[in-house]
């Protein structure tokens, strides 16, 4: 399996950014997907994820009411709408895909990772 992450870039801070993640070689089915942000200094923090089957979403305290994830089955493709953006949010950001229904907030749990794109939020 492979995930392409993409959309990242510059934004002013109370901008937003819509991430994409397009999953080739296996379909996304039964699979819950997750986005995970990795701040400069910091460890790799859970963002947000989607469950598979009865969708079911959760999120960091610190994105929700700004970010919302969302998943596109069809298209194999999960993405991040991400508004009110702050400079805090400035992270590379990471899509990962696991091999089970239910999104989990913890890395080890998630089999497959994309490489990662750049969000910059300048103040």
């Amino acid at each position: 399996v492979q995930l392409q992450a993409s959309g990242g870039g510059l934004v002013q801070a109370g901008g937003s950014l819509r991430l994409s993640c397009a999953g080739s070689g296996r379909t996304f089915s039964n699979s819950a997907l997750g986005w995970f942000r990795h701040p400069p200094g910091k460890d790799r923090e859970f963002v947000a994820g989607i469950s598979w089957g009865p969708l079911r979403t959760s999120y960091a305290d610190s994105v929700k009411g700004r970010f919302a994830i969302s998943r596109d089955n069809a298209k194999n493709t999960v993405y991040l709408q991400m508004n009110s953006l702050k400079p805090e949010d400035t992270a590379v950001y990471y899509c990962a895909a696991r091999l089970s229904p239910s999104a989990m907030t913890y890395t080890m749990a998630y089999n497959y990772w994309g490489q990662g794109t750049q969000v910059t939020v300048s103040s």
